[in-house]
């Protein structure tokens, strides 16, 4: 659920949204989301000194009360390889 949620967000935010890949993956204390998007969509995903990453952050942490601890990370798809 959180995953989808965090994907609807982001695909409204960027101008690829076919591109935004979302993979939930449980970690000893909680989940982390690593969000992919297109390498010229990062910086609005981002956002000017990290405030909309931050408020996305905000939003799942909120979303996810009782479920544990989310970690959001958005991943430089550029970097990864």
């Amino acid at each position: 659920m959180l995953a989808d949620a965090l994907e609807h967000l982001v695909r409204g935010i960027v101008d690829n949204p076919d591109d935004v890949r979302v993979a939930d993956r449980p970690v000893r204390r909680g989940t982390v989301l690593e969000v992919r998007v297109h390498p010229d969509d990062l910086g609005r995903v981002i956002g000017r000194s990290g405030r909309t990453a931050t408020s996305l952050r905000t939003v799942l942490s909120a979303l996810s009360r009782g479920e544990g601890p989310v970690r959001v990370d958005v991943v430089d798809v550029d970097r990864a390889r």
